[in-house]
């Protein structure tokens, strides 16, 4: 009976935790939303690149090796122009970013005293030793597979926040993703004409 009790006490703190990332991040959007989304300059330029990144991605699959180099300084020219509005995409964007990063550590400071000690679910491995620290903090024990407060809802928030932005339709195209690079994004093919 104790045992179900802590596993149901478990289970209700995930889903609370899983509900919590939700909330943020509808917030987060909204927030966004509210600071960058739905200005002129956004809007014009988010346009901007993705007329470019199509427009540069017609380019490659045309050209062939044998191209001349004023058709591959042409594709540079473009390259260099997409990642110009790129970079100045990221520079609205900025402003919301710490707007959010502040409310966050608000709230984070709310929910890590709620949840303080507290296991709010069990890890089906071992976490590499580097991320221990963060799936097993305030945690009393030895066992690594107790997770934390922090680490479930890092983990849910980032999956969460990606599938929120693509229901919005707030999400970049995949065509501005491909081109941009990015962490998780393939590299720019610049190389590929050098």
């Amino acid at each position: 009976p104790k045992r179900f009790s802590k596993m149901s006490t478990m289970f209700a703190d995930t889903i609370l935790i899983v509900f919590i990332s939700i909330c943020t991040a509808l917030l987060a959007e909204g927030i966004t939303w509210v600071l960058v989304y739905r200005t002129d300059k956004y809007k014009r330029l988010k346009a901007e690149v993705e007329k470019q990144s199509k427009k540069l991605e017609k380019k490659k699959e045309t050209i062939t090796e044998s191209a001349g180099r004023q058709q591959k300084k042409k594709i540079e020219r473009q390259e260099e122009k997409l990642k110009n509005n790129n970079r100045d995409l990221s520079m609205v964007r900025m402003k919301s970013m710490f707007a959010i990063g502040f409310c966050f550590t608000a709230l984070m400071g709310m929910f890590n005293s709620i949840f303080d000690g507290r296991v709010v679910a069990k890890l089906p491995f071992v976490p590499l030793s580097y991320i221990q620290g963060l799936s097993h903090r305030n945690l009393l024990g030895e066992d690594y597979t107790d997770c934390s407060f922090i680490f479930l809802y890092i983990l849910c928030t980032m999956s969460i926040r990606q599938n929120i932005q693509k229901m919005l339709g707030l999400a970049p195209s995949r065509a501005a993703t491909k081109q941009a690079g990015g962490f998780l994004g393939p590299p720019p093919q610049a190389a590929k004409f050098s």
